[in-house]
């Protein structure tokens, strides 16, 4: 079963509360023709913002790199919430992402942008939101440049929280050979069902696009594509970390603001997922905690204890 019954009931919920959300394989194959690193401006001794142009959205995207301590390391690829970071909300902004990765043997790449995009390839540009091939850039030209340019072994993981928890997951089995691990954090793996299309809607609309543009009518072959629950057949033999809390605030969130109605959303979707693995005899590590609302005390938390598991997979 794809979703609990009583999680329709929350449908409404997200669709008012998402208005102030601001939330092994092998070495990645040739960047597509053009592109490249545009600019490497360093900000301290291991980190650097690095533009990359991506000819798939024929424009420059600007990531923060923290470059691993102790030579040739693997990727975690970080995404961030609804607003893709350009609001000031981000892991950089709102948590200790370069104190805790400080010294370790991974390098952490976290793009700038992809506000509202689902962090997917559309169809069509949007007159709000403009041209969105996020999934060839995340899959294809990012990882490409960065192997190079870091000297990386290849081997990737991906992190999303809130809106991108569920463009991780995606992103892993659109890519199956590119992300040896994903973790989602507080979010809600997408099914091609009038829920799932219900909260993708909310959450494009949110920016003013039309998951049209995304995706075409409901419905159509590309929605079922990316249809988590069809097809989480493709996350076999990787790492999987799924986590969310009930929405009770507490102390995890750190005085952060908290949305109780969303996380209660995400813990049921994520269970919903959880479950959907089981069903197919695949391994996730899946933490249902009895406290946090949405906070990035909360999503640090997340980060902290899932890196054991995603570094194991990346063998860092």
């Amino acid at each position: 079963m794809r979703a609990s019954r009583h999680f329709v009931l929350l449908v409404s919920a997200l669709v008012t509360a998402v208005s102030v959300l601001g939330l092994p394989a092998s070495p990645a194959a040739a960047a597509p023709a053009g592109a490249h690193v545009v600019d490497d401006i360093p900000l301290d001794a291991s980190v650097s913002r690095t533009d990359v142009y991506s000819p798939s959205m024929d424009r420059v995207v600007s990531n923060r790199v923290i470059r691993a301590a102790g030579g040739s390391a693997p990727t975690l690829y970080l995404l961030t919430g609804l607003g893709g970071g350009v609001d000031g909300i981000s892991w950089w902004d709102d948590t200790d992402v370069r104190e805790f990765f400080a010294g370790k043997h991974v390098n952490v790449v976290m793009p700038v942008g992809g506000a509202y995009s689902m962090y997917t390839d559309w169809l069509t540009d949007d007159p709000a939101v403009g041209r969105n091939r996020w999934q060839t850039y995340l899959t294809q030209e990012l990882p490409a440049v960065l192997d190079r340019k870091l000297g990386s072994t290849g081997r990737n993981a991906i992190a999303g929280v809130s809106m991108s928890a569920a463009s991780a997951v995606d992103l892993a089995i659109q890519a199956p050979t590119v992300y040896s691990a994903v973790a989602a954090y507080s979010g809600c793996p997408w099914a091609a069902d009038p829920l799932g299309v219900a909260m993708i809607t909310a959450q494009v609309g949110r920016g003013g696009g039309n998951p049209v543009n995304m995706w075409g009518a409901f419905g159509q072959a590309v929605w079922r594509a990316h249809d988590a629950f069809a097809n989480a057949g493709a996350l076999a033999g990787k790492t999987i970390y799924l986590s969310a809390a009930t929405g009770t605030p507490g102390a995890i969130d750190e005085g952060g603001l908290p949305f109780p109605p969303i996380e209660a959303i995400a813990s049921s979707c994520t269970a919903a997922f959880a479950g959907r693995l089981a069903e197919l005899g695949l391994p996730a590590v899946h933490v249902n905690r009895p406290e946090g609302s949405h906070t990035w005390g909360q999503f640090e938390t997340d980060l902290h204890d899932s890196w054991p598991h995603l570094a194991r997979a990346l063998g860092s």
